[in-house]
């Protein structure tokens, strides 16, 4: 009978820790401020790979000395065409600037300012303003923890909703020294893992090495987790070898002007206007960009390493019809189902 119960009990271990995902719930986070409604692409996107959800950027808080906590970067999405979702998750950018310098009484204040201004943002994305979930995004630290952990707790005392929040790999990693954020769920953020300043032989975006230090072994998190991976991509400009700016658009009209001098990196070849910057012949770009192979190996490297629920949402950054223009719907439909295979 004991060797029964003991038999049963580790089953049921192992079926608590398995990594097979029954369900993905498709996503994509919205982080553009400069639309005010999707693009017939981007409309067609989200149809053809019948995605429900959307996580919205609705604004950013940054911090002055002066001026104290305020939002900037705000939406101006506001959804004349209708796509196939059915659920809006406002998201929100907060600086780890502002847990340095806000105390209690100022991060009361922020959750309630921050409950307040996603209510009166919801009007714009009408039948869809009722949202049941708000997600914060930030890069928090062991120093700004405890201020990051007090705020999501009031925030969900206030908004009375559901608190998600973004979770990056090294709190992922070491969640006994950084804590686990008092929250529903999180998303857990597989991109961005090296300072591209830093480091510029490797594709800061996405690098499968430091990705894999990361996830180096099975590990189950206390938490929910839902997974975000980069579909992104962006030029950074050197002139006279020191860094100048990044460049998201018009990528493909400034390509046929460069010339690669090694891995990664490209020489300016003829003046060209970039939008509201002048690259000027002898600038070096390094052109970060991910084949979907290597998205492909990413996916088997967090299949392989983080212990899912049953249901995760698994959620692209970001949807933009020009960031999307380099992978095929087949391709970026395979992106979610292959957690589920």
């Amino acid at each position: 009978m004991k060797k029964i119960i003991f038999f049963l009990f580790i089953s049921f271990v192992l079926l608590g820790c398995s990594n097979k995902i029954e369900t993905v719930e498709k996503s994509f986070y919205y982080w553009k401020s400069d639309s005010w409604d999707f693009s017939e692409k981007e409309n067609s996107i989200l149809q053809t790979l019948e995605i429900r959800k959307l996580y919205v950027k609705f604004f950013e808080v940054d911090h002055d000395k002066n001026f104290g906590n305020f939002p900037i970067s705000k939406s101006n999405l506001k959804l004349n065409k209708q796509g196939s979702f059915s659920e809006i998750i406002p998201t929100v950018y907060i600086k780890n600037e502002v847990f340095k310098e806000t105390d209690k009484k100022g991060l009361d204040t922020l959750a309630a300012n921050i409950n307040f201004l996603i209510h009166k943002y919801e009007a714009k994305f009408s039948p869809f303003a009722v949202a049941k979930e708000f997600q914060m995004d930030c890069d928090w630290t062991l120093k700004t923890k405890d201020n990051y952990f007090y705020f999501l707790k009031k925030l969900k005392l206030i908004s009375k909703k559901e608190i998600s929040c973004t979770l990056r790999l090294y709190p992922y990693k070491y969640p006994e020294k950084m804590g686990i954020p008092p929250v529903d769920r999180a998303t857990l953020m597989c991109y961005n893992l090296i300072n591209p300043l830093e480091n510029k032989s490797k594709n800061s975006i996405l690098d499968l090495k430091e990705l894999e230090s990361y996830l180096n072994k099975k590990r189950k998190y206390p938490l929910h987790l839902d997974i975000a991976l980069p579909t992104y991509s962006w030029m950074q400009v050197y002139q006279n070898n020191k860094f100048t700016t990044v460049i998201y658009k018009n990528q493909k009209e400034i390509l046929p002007k460069l010339k690669k001098i090694k891995p990664l990196w490209y020489e300016v070849t003829e003046d060209h206007l970039a939008g509201d910057f002048y690259l000027r012949i002898g600038d070096k770009i390094k052109h970060e960009v991910l084949p979907p192979d290597q998205i492909n190996q990413a996916i088997e490297v967090i299949k392989k390493n983080v212990v899912f629920d049953l249901q995760t949402t698994v959620t692209l950054f970001y949807l933009d019809e020009e960031q999307l223009s380099k992978y095929s719907d087949e391709t970026l439909s395979g992106f979610y189902t292959n957690f589920s295979k």
